[in-house]
Protein backbone atom coordinates (compact mmCIF):
# COMPACT_ATOMS: atom_id res chain seq x y z
CA UNK A 1 0.00 0.00 0.00
CA UNK A 2 1.22 3.39 -1.11
CA UNK A 3 1.20 6.22 1.50
CA UNK A 4 0.70 9.53 0.24
CA UNK A 5 3.68 11.76 0.73
CA UNK A 6 2.59 15.52 2.59
CA UNK A 7 3.79 18.24 0.36
CA UNK A 8 6.91 20.11 1.97
CA UNK A 9 5.97 23.06 3.56
CA UNK A 10 7.47 26.12 2.34
CA UNK A 11 10.46 27.74 4.19
CA UNK A 12 9.63 30.67 6.01
CA UNK A 13 11.11 34.08 4.88
CA UNK A 14 12.50 36.15 7.44
CA UNK A 15 11.28 39.18 7.88
CA UNK A 16 13.00 42.11 6.42
CA UNK A 17 15.45 44.69 8.09
CA UNK A 18 15.38 48.36 8.10
CA UNK A 19 17.76 50.70 7.94
CA UNK A 20 19.17 50.90 11.15
CA UNK A 21 19.07 47.43 12.07
CA UNK A 22 21.32 46.37 8.62
CA UNK A 23 23.84 49.08 9.71
CA UNK A 24 23.57 47.81 12.88
CA UNK A 25 24.63 43.88 12.10
CA UNK A 26 27.01 45.39 9.37
CA UNK A 27 28.83 47.50 11.68
CA UNK A 28 29.11 44.71 14.24
CA UNK A 29 32.78 43.84 14.80
CA UNK A 30 31.91 40.02 15.41
CA UNK A 31 29.74 39.44 12.45
CA UNK A 32 32.93 41.39 10.30
CA UNK A 33 35.13 38.89 12.02
CA UNK A 34 33.48 36.07 11.07
CA UNK A 35 32.84 36.94 7.67
CA UNK A 36 36.74 37.81 7.57
CA UNK A 37 37.46 33.75 8.38
CA UNK A 38 36.16 33.49 4.63
CA UNK A 39 39.04 35.23 2.88
CA UNK A 40 40.69 33.61 -0.02
CA UNK A 41 44.01 32.93 -0.51
CA UNK A 42 46.10 35.07 -3.24
CA UNK A 43 47.52 32.61 -5.57
CA UNK A 44 51.05 33.74 -6.75
CA UNK A 45 50.90 36.48 -9.57
CA UNK A 46 47.32 37.74 -8.77
CA UNK A 47 46.36 40.97 -9.74
CA UNK A 48 45.62 42.87 -6.74
CA UNK A 49 42.16 45.11 -6.61
CA UNK A 50 39.45 46.27 -4.98
CA UNK A 51 35.40 46.85 -5.11
CA UNK A 52 33.27 48.96 -3.07
CA UNK A 53 30.05 47.21 -1.96
CA UNK A 54 27.92 50.46 -1.24
CA UNK A 55 24.52 49.30 0.80
CA UNK A 56 22.07 52.44 0.28
CA UNK A 57 20.21 53.04 3.94
CA UNK A 58 16.81 53.99 2.16
CA UNK A 59 13.43 52.42 4.44
CA UNK A 60 14.21 48.97 2.42
CA UNK A 61 18.08 49.08 2.15
CA UNK A 62 19.91 48.05 -1.34
CA UNK A 63 23.05 47.34 -2.94
CA UNK A 64 24.06 49.39 -5.44
CA UNK A 65 25.58 47.85 -8.33
CA UNK A 66 27.17 48.68 -12.23
CA UNK A 67 26.51 47.56 -15.25
CA UNK A 68 29.66 47.85 -17.20
CA UNK A 69 29.97 49.06 -20.50
CA UNK A 70 29.93 46.48 -23.19
CA UNK A 71 33.39 48.31 -25.34
CA UNK A 72 35.12 47.14 -21.92
CA UNK A 73 38.12 44.64 -23.16
CA UNK A 74 37.33 42.60 -19.81
CA UNK A 75 33.97 41.61 -18.18
CA UNK A 76 32.12 43.86 -20.56
CA UNK A 77 28.27 43.96 -19.98
CA UNK A 78 28.55 42.29 -16.70
CA UNK A 79 27.11 43.19 -12.80
CA UNK A 80 29.96 45.00 -10.93
CA UNK A 81 30.21 46.45 -7.84
CA UNK A 82 32.04 49.70 -8.38
CA UNK A 83 36.07 49.27 -8.49
CA UNK A 84 39.37 48.09 -10.53
CA UNK A 85 43.14 47.78 -9.71
CA UNK A 86 45.19 48.32 -7.19
CA UNK A 87 47.45 51.72 -7.79
CA UNK A 88 51.22 51.30 -6.34
CA UNK A 89 51.08 53.23 -3.00
CA UNK A 90 47.50 52.47 -3.01
CA UNK A 91 45.46 50.32 0.08
CA UNK A 92 42.29 48.51 -0.96
CA UNK A 93 40.11 51.18 0.78
CA UNK A 94 41.98 54.16 -1.21
CA UNK A 95 41.67 52.28 -4.43
CA UNK A 96 37.68 51.19 -4.05
CA UNK A 97 36.94 54.77 -3.26
CA UNK A 98 38.98 56.11 -6.10
CA UNK A 99 37.29 53.53 -8.67
CA UNK A 100 33.95 54.56 -7.52
CA UNK A 101 34.69 58.36 -8.00
CA UNK A 102 35.80 57.94 -11.73
CA UNK A 103 32.75 55.02 -12.75
CA UNK A 104 30.03 56.10 -11.03
CA UNK A 105 30.82 60.24 -9.67
CA UNK A 106 30.55 58.91 -6.48
CA UNK A 107 31.97 61.47 -3.84
CA UNK A 108 34.67 59.62 -2.16
CA UNK A 109 33.72 61.43 1.56
CA UNK A 110 30.39 60.00 1.00
CA UNK A 111 30.68 56.87 1.83
CA UNK A 112 31.19 55.27 5.50
CA UNK A 113 33.68 52.73 5.47
CA UNK A 114 32.73 49.74 7.58
CA UNK A 115 35.44 47.14 7.00
CA UNK A 116 36.64 44.14 4.60
CA UNK A 117 34.53 41.64 3.12
CA UNK A 118 36.26 38.78 2.40
CA UNK A 119 38.97 38.86 -0.74
CA UNK A 120 37.79 36.90 -3.87
CA UNK A 121 40.01 35.57 -6.51
CA UNK A 122 38.34 35.92 -9.41
CA UNK A 123 38.90 33.19 -13.04
CA UNK A 124 40.74 36.34 -15.09
CA UNK A 125 43.58 36.48 -12.24
CA UNK A 126 42.30 39.20 -10.39
CA UNK A 127 42.31 39.04 -6.34
CA UNK A 128 39.20 41.37 -5.39
CA UNK A 129 39.39 42.97 -1.70
CA UNK A 130 35.50 44.02 -1.43
CA UNK A 131 35.40 47.27 0.57
CA UNK A 132 32.44 47.68 2.65
CA UNK A 133 30.30 51.28 3.03
CA UNK A 134 27.08 52.34 4.02
CA UNK A 135 25.50 55.31 1.81
CA UNK A 136 23.13 57.93 2.90
CA UNK A 137 20.08 58.60 0.39
CA UNK A 138 19.62 60.18 -1.86
CA UNK A 139 22.70 59.62 -3.91
CA UNK A 140 23.54 61.69 -7.20
CA UNK A 141 25.89 59.52 -9.60
CA UNK A 142 27.33 60.29 -13.07
CA UNK A 143 28.18 57.04 -14.66
CA UNK A 144 31.24 57.00 -16.68
CA UNK A 145 29.81 56.63 -20.32
CA UNK A 146 33.42 54.88 -21.10
CA UNK A 147 33.62 52.16 -18.17
CA UNK A 148 29.50 51.62 -16.76
CA UNK A 149 26.68 51.22 -18.94
CA UNK A 150 24.46 52.20 -16.16
CA UNK A 151 24.55 52.37 -12.36
CA UNK A 152 21.22 50.95 -10.50
CA UNK A 153 20.15 49.35 -6.75
CA UNK A 154 19.57 45.87 -5.80
CA UNK A 155 17.09 45.20 -3.19
CA UNK A 156 19.31 43.89 0.16
CA UNK A 157 15.84 41.58 1.02
CA UNK A 158 16.89 38.97 -1.51
CA UNK A 159 20.06 38.53 0.49
CA UNK A 160 18.17 37.44 3.77
CA UNK A 161 16.36 34.61 1.79
CA UNK A 162 18.22 31.42 2.71
CA UNK A 163 17.21 29.36 -0.52
CA UNK A 164 19.43 31.59 -2.79
CA UNK A 165 21.50 32.45 -3.93
CA UNK A 166 21.49 29.81 -6.60
CA UNK A 167 24.42 27.18 -7.85
CA UNK A 168 25.21 27.05 -11.25
CA UNK A 169 27.88 24.88 -13.07
CA UNK A 170 29.54 25.64 -16.47
CA UNK A 171 32.37 24.66 -18.12
CA UNK A 172 34.76 27.44 -18.27
CA UNK A 173 38.73 27.13 -20.73
CA UNK A 174 37.49 22.92 -20.34
CA UNK A 175 37.06 23.24 -16.61
CA UNK A 176 33.68 23.13 -15.08
CA UNK A 177 33.48 25.76 -12.43
CA UNK A 178 30.62 26.26 -10.11
CA UNK A 179 29.64 29.92 -9.69
CA UNK A 180 26.60 32.22 -7.57
CA UNK A 181 23.32 33.37 -9.33
CA UNK A 182 21.35 35.94 -7.88
CA UNK A 183 17.63 36.93 -9.06
CA UNK A 184 17.28 40.27 -11.50
CA UNK A 185 14.52 41.18 -13.17
CA UNK A 186 16.83 42.97 -16.17
CA UNK A 187 20.44 41.47 -15.23
CA UNK A 188 22.40 38.37 -14.75
CA UNK A 189 24.22 38.75 -11.43
CA UNK A 190 26.68 36.11 -10.93
CA UNK A 191 30.78 35.44 -11.06
CA UNK A 192 32.43 37.79 -8.53
CA UNK A 193 29.83 39.89 -8.03
CA UNK A 194 27.73 37.24 -6.76
CA UNK A 195 30.56 35.45 -4.65
CA UNK A 196 30.53 38.99 -2.90
CA UNK A 197 26.73 39.33 -2.69
CA UNK A 198 27.06 36.00 -0.81
CA UNK A 199 29.74 37.00 1.61
CA UNK A 200 27.09 40.02 2.34
CA UNK A 201 24.09 37.53 2.34
CA UNK A 202 26.75 35.53 5.53
CA UNK A 203 27.45 38.88 7.45
CA UNK A 204 23.44 39.89 7.27
CA UNK A 205 22.08 36.26 8.28
CA UNK A 206 21.44 35.50 11.77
Amino acid sequence: MSVPLSPLAPVPLPPPLDAAEVARRLADPARLARAAAGDEAVPPGAKPSAVLVPVVLHPSPTLLLTLRAARLSSHAGQVAFPGGRIEPGENPEQAALREAAEEIGLDPRLPRLLGRLPGHVTGTGYHVTPVLALLEPPLSLVPSPDEVEQAFEYALAPLLDPALPQRRTALWKGERRSFYVWPHDEHYVWGATAAIMHSLAVLLRD
